[in-house]
């Protein structure tokens, strides 16, 4: 767990001053909305359809009970009891009070957070694998760079208004869970042929009304670099990118037009000015960084005791499912499911925050993780603790043995909440949720990730789950578009649409639809995924619309 400093206490402090001083003078009059807009915007204040919403910075994904316990806190002070984990890492309030949040930002400091640049055309929040640190696959802990980066870019003068917001992840394992080809720079550590730890650096990614993966801007970047590489990119972005329209202002439209090999050639050329730089990062500089993090205490011969429930169906389910790889002998990652049946995937109530900060105490060194899914992670949980923890993860309606399956549905607040949206998210998940609440059944269709947005913004990341599904208007009326095929992590692929729209009440059974071509053409065991893109997407296409005809 990272623990702040003299210097990173003092900054967040002023800034939850500054950011007082600014709304006292907006709600005088001294402020107009558009003066007022970035100032808030910066501070993490939206406002939604029917109140403001507060974006609370978590940091690589990185909670410690304290911290937890206090956002409930002021969920149950400030909004109506719960709180929004969404695909960046972030927790968002849904109903907050303009006036409260000087108050809500002066509390969050109190426990070493912030909701500093979670908006704004600025560079935002680092995400990171929700494994780091424990995962067997991994090369380097991501978080340690994700923090130099963090300090690197917050406040940053250069960087404070760029054309469009700027998103940044980082991975250090084999397998990517951080989606780093959807980000606007994408950071993938790997070992060289010489096995030197060096960076692969994609720029370009992004989702939303023109989804793209992005392109290697630099196959192996010595790590030492990454400071001042991505420097140079974001001044090469702030130079040559668009202002004048926002749906073209993103990176990923400049990469597109100039092309990776011109983008590139004006990035290397930046990049001589600042390469051997003060930016560069010392062995030292990481060894600064790392000694702000704490280490659990493992215990060593460790003996498991799972044998003894393994007739227990339920249990074993659970364990198949929602418990992970550890790189200590004797330990697993434990994902908290916040996807039980007629719940907004990501909501979790100050109760169950509370619950889970104490778990967190009792069985996971006091900290744990939020996942890209919008699930919780206890990340060093003792293998001979976990039925005791799923016992009292039951009775919490967190222990929903779905992760990775159909009802994990990832979901945006959607229309029911967010002034952009054309459509609602949550009834669509949850009315696919009631249909697919056999346990047994979703286990025997397996992986398959099913998200959902409600509008092009693509916060609920509709683009890249095997199946997709996108809240359009139609004539005022709200209507939903379905994709198929795509994918996360190291094969990332944009998802294809099926074809015309589908009302609300006909995507159950879409989608009930999608699952039985799929059970039917489907050979051996192959997963979804991969059954999509052997046959494409003409076979579920037909049965949909013809049915849907008749």
């Amino acid at each position: 767990m990272y623990k702040y400093d003299d210097i990173d206490q003092t900054i967040v402090d002023e800034r939850v001053a500054q950011y007082e001083d600014q709304l006292n003078r907006y709600l005088k009059k001294q402020l107009t909305d558009e003066e007022f807009r970035p100032l808030r915007l910066q501070n993490g204040l939206y406002i939604q359809r029917h109140a403001p919403m507060l974006r609370i910075a978590i940091p690589y994904g990185l909670l410690s009970s304290t911290q937890l316990r206090k956002l409930a806190e002021i969920a149950d002070k400030y909004d109506r009891g719960y709180g929004h984990f969404s695909t960046r890492q972030n927790l968002q309030l849904n109903w907050p009070k303009l006036e409260d949040t000087p108050n809500i930002l002066r509390e969050l400091a109190s426990v070493q957070m912030h909701a500093i640049q979670t908006s704004g055309n600025c560079v935002r929040n680092i995400t990171t694998d929700h494994f780091s640190g424990i995962t067997p696959d991994e090369i380097i802990d991501p978080r340690h760079i994700a923090e130099i980066l963090r300090q690197w870019s917050t406040f940053h003068p250069e960087f404070a208004l760029l054309p469009r917001k700027f998103k940044i992840a980082v991975t250090g394992s084999r397998k990517d869970r951080a989606l780093v080809q959807a980000h606007d720079i994408g950071l993938e550590f790997f070992l060289d042929e010489t096995n030197k730890i060096v960076v692969k650096v994609w720029v370009g990614g992004g989702l939303g009304r023109t989804p793209i993966l992005g392109s290697v801007i630099n196959e192996k970047l010595e790590w030492q670099h990454i400071l001042t590489y991505c420097e140079a990119i974001l001044r090469v972005y702030n130079l040559y990118g668009r202002r004048d329209n926002s749906f073209k202002a993103r990176i990923k439209i400049l990469v597109k037009a100039l092309g990776i090999d011109k983008f590139k050639a004006l990035v290397e050329e930046e990049w001589q000015y600042i390469k051997d730089g003060p930016n560069t990062i010392t062995e030292a500089e990481l060894s600064r960084i790392k000694a702000f993090f704490t280490e659990p205490a493992y215990k060593t011969n460790l003996d498991s005791n799972l044998e003894s429930h393994q007739n227990e169906k339920a249990f074993t389910q659970w364990l198949t499912r929602c418990t992970h790889a550890h790189k200590k002998q004797g330990y697993r990652a434990v994902t908290l499911s916040l996807k039980p049946t007629y719940t907004a995937p990501g909501d979790a109530s100050s109760d169950q925050m509370r619950a889970v900060a104490d778990m967190a105490d009792d069985y996971s060194f006091g900290e744990l993780r939020v996942s890209h899914e919008q699930n919780l992670i206890l990340a060093d949980v003792q293998e001979d603790k976990l039925y005791e923890l799923w016992q009292k993860a039951k009775t919490l309606s967190l222990a929903t043995p779905n992760v990775g399956l159909l009802t994990d549905i990832i979901c945006c607040p959607g229309g029911d909440f967010c002034s952009l949206a054309n459509a609602k998210s949550i009834p669509i998940a949850e009315s696919i949720q009631a249909v697919f609440d056999d346990m047994d059944y979703l286990h025997d269709i397996g992986d398959i990730n099913l998200n959902i947005s409600g509008c092009m913004n693509a916060c609920g990341h509709h683009h890249v789950g095997h199946i997709g599904i996108l809240g359009v208007d139609k004539n005022d009326t709200e209507w939903y578009q379905v994709t198929l095929g795509g994918n996360q992590g190291n094969f990332a692929s944009i998802g294809k649409v099926i074809g015309p729209s589908f009302s609300a009440e006909q995507m159950p059974a879409v989608i009930r639809k999608i699952i039985d071509v799929y059970i039917s053409v489907r050979q051996d065991d192959e997963a979804f995924i991969d059954c999509v893109h052997r046959v494409g997407i003409e076979p579920f296409k037909n049965t949909i619309y013809q049915e849907t005809a008749h």
